[in-house]
């Protein structure tokens, strides 16, 4: 269901609105604009995190198109009208605010999710289980480093988790950026690749 607040220009969305939309594959920006921290505590799954404080900076190159439809979602703090109200400003024409927030979205049954990045972890670990991706232990990926073996290391974490803690000589390539480097960073399609 869609409804419209006449006095602050508002419109909402509801639980079915954003279901239905999914469901039937139709183009929805779900965007969470809470902060990373906050998000990561709890959001749908096809949430993407935008927050209300990277709007202006992040908004015409993650939302390249100002007809797409954008519902947003917050804990209920006023972050989702905020963001209504500036998007609609820099020429976004179908913009809605979910009603009742992360709240209301567990509540009308949606289910939230912990972490970021969840849709790639689940392919990741989708892939690995039909792929039969072969695992090793830490002990050997570190063997095969300390003997030299012809091996790449990619992290895929996030670059702040990858600051923080890595594996000697890796290289930070975030989630589906992969896809996009692997080619250059692999040319010889002999050498292993560990992530």
């Amino acid at each position: 269901m869609i409804s419209q607040n006449n006095a602050l220009q508002v419109r909402f969305a509801d639980y079915a609105f954003v279901r239905n939309r999914l469901l039937n594959r139709e183009e929805i920006a779900l965007l969470d604009v809470r902060e990373e921290a906050p998000h990561a505590t709890g959001h749908p799954l096809f949430a993407a995190n935008l927050s209300l404080s990277r709007l202006e900076l992040d908004a015409y190159t993650k939302l390249p198109r100002k007809d797409v439809v954008i519902v947003l979602i917050d804990a209920g703090e006023g972050l989702a009208e905020a963001a209504a109200d500036r998007l609609t400003g820099m020429g976004y024409t179908q913009v809605y605010v979910f009603r009742g927030g992360i709240a209301e979205w567990r509540e009308a049954g949606g289910e939230l999710f912990i972490d970021v990045n969840v849709p790639s972890k689940a392919f990741g670990e989708l892939l690995e289980a039909v792929c039969h991706t072969p695992s090793q232990p830490a002990q050997t990926v570190k063997k095969w480093l300390d003997e030299g073996e012809d091996m790449v290391v990619v992290d895929v974490r996030r670059f702040d988790e990858y600051q923080t803690m890595n594996i000697p000589t890796s290289v930070s390539v975030p989630g589906a950026e992969l896809v996009l480097r692997i080619p250059e960073l692999v040319p010889n399609p002999s050498t292993k690749i560990v992530i």
